[in-house]
């Protein structure tokens, strides 16, 4: 019985650590695309600023 409960207890505590990895990844990628926007934003600000810029 008392195996049976420690094997519970290592399925449970490798879930838990599957989560937090999941979670992590989602975070990563979540940044990646943040930062690929703010660098369009930009780009596209510095642009604008360059054409309406008199000579």
């Amino acid at each position: 019985m008392l195996a049976a409960l420690w094997f519970l207890a290592d399925a449970a505590e490798e879930g838990k650590d599957v989560i937090l990895m999941m979670l992590a990844v989602g975070l990563v990628l979540l940044a990646t695309i943040a930062i690929g926007e703010l660098t369009h934003y930009l780009g596209a600000k510095r642009r604008r600023a360059k054409l309406d810029r008199p000579l």
